[in-house]
């Protein structure tokens, strides 16, 4: 298939149906949104970007900052550099080798932040960016927390999947920025009213009330502030899985289905795993994986990283335990969202 550039490539990644296990009812497709040319924000970088030039805001050869640890970044960074813009990425230091030397290669400046602030990392990052705003006073800053061309840009992603499959019963998708989950899902939902939407996030995260525990292994997933891009209104229910959990449902997605991914991804695989085995078996479940495991081979692929970090013991529990949004969790529990949003409930699993 021959593309003109880099930008064109993205979008219309595969779609695969998951073996699972023997307890699974219903069918899950995986959106293997890692097979963008660097993951899922691909397509974010591309609309925001794209859309900027368009209405004027980003001016030709301006440069572009965002706050990024991973994929929004390389994100940017590709669909920047390839329209000739200076890219400035700030970060933080967990950000892997590979994505850094993604960023450097591309021709990006990339800052790392020294420390967190009372905000995280996240608060820290965007101390930061707001010293280079003003130093650069004509850049554009994608603003990938707020901006409405974040889950806008994935309208094109659930056209995909209904052209692929033609319904989708639950939707399952981690949740940082907000605008994958809040923009699929409110496209789908057209087309589908009853949809459940299923939100995946990490403990110690603080988009659905829990406190913040900044230390936490997992990456791409989970934030330190709630995103106004996340919409509550769609989501029915959101569970929460810890770093052991995490971990061990990436190696198992490479191990079982041999996606080879990262830990949003193996997040998103053991929920819709576990609601396959509840769910009627006409039911259609998508989960979006959105990134790729080479960031994660000194971590989630590493004994010795396992060891250091004291979670040798990877497992899986066979069920998560139900809970109320309001308690405080530390294992895969979940949470049903509807009461408190207005939605109606939904008959399609538990």
């Amino acid at each position: 298939m021959l593309f003109t550039n880099m930008v064109d490539v993205i979008g219309n990644t595969p779609l695969v149906k998951l073996r699972l296990n023997d307890q699974a009812v219903g069918s899950v497709f995986a959106k293997l949104e890692l097979m963008n040319p660097f993951g899922m924000k691909d397509r974010v970088a591309r609309q925001s970007i794209l859309s900027a030039k368009l209405s004027g805001e980003l001016k030709e050869g301006a440069p572009i900052i965002e706050s990024s640890s991973g994929t929004m970044a390389c994100g940017v960074a590709l669909v920047g550099r390839q329209l000739g813009h200076p890219v400035h990425i700030v970060t933080d230091p967990r950000i892997d080798p590979i994505t850094k030397a993604k960023l450097v290669s591309l021709g990006c400046e990339v800052h790392i932040v020294s420390k967190m602030s009372k905000q995280g990392w996240q608060g820290s990052r965007l101390e930061r960016l707001d010293e280079l705003m003003q130093q650069h006073p004509d850049a554009f800053w994608p603003r990938q927390y707020e901006n409405p061309d974040n889950p806008y840009a994935y309208q094109q992603l659930a056209d995909e999947l209904m052209n692929d499959i033609g319904r989708v019963d639950i939707l399952v998708a981690s949740v940082g920025s907000g605008g994958s989950i809040s923009g699929t899902a409110r496209s789908l939902k057209r087309s589908n009213p009853h949809m459940q939407v299923v939100a995946v996030d990490a403990t110690g995260s603080v988009i659905f009330g829990q406190p913040d525990r900044p230390g936490r292994l997992q990456g791409g997933l989970g934030n330190s502030l709630i995103a106004p891009n996340v919409d509550f209104s769609v989501i029915d229910e959101v569970h929460w899985l810890n770093d052991e959990e995490a971990f061990a449902g990436t190696i198992k997605l490479a191990q079982e289905e041999h996606i080879f991914a990262g830990n949003s991804s193996g997040s998103v695989y053991i929920v819709a795993n576990w609601l396959a085995s509840q769910a009627k078996s006409d039911c259609n479940i998508v989960a979006i994986l959105p990134d790729r495991g080479d960031r994660y081979t000194d971590t989630i692929f590493n004994e010795n990283y396992h060891e250091e970090k004291q979670i040798s013991n990877l497992w899986i529990p066979e069920r998560p335990s139900c809970v109320h949004v309001s308690s405080v969790v530390s294992a895969w529990s979940y949470a049903k969202l509807m009461g408190l949003y207005s939605h109606e409930e939904k008959n399609i699993v538990h």
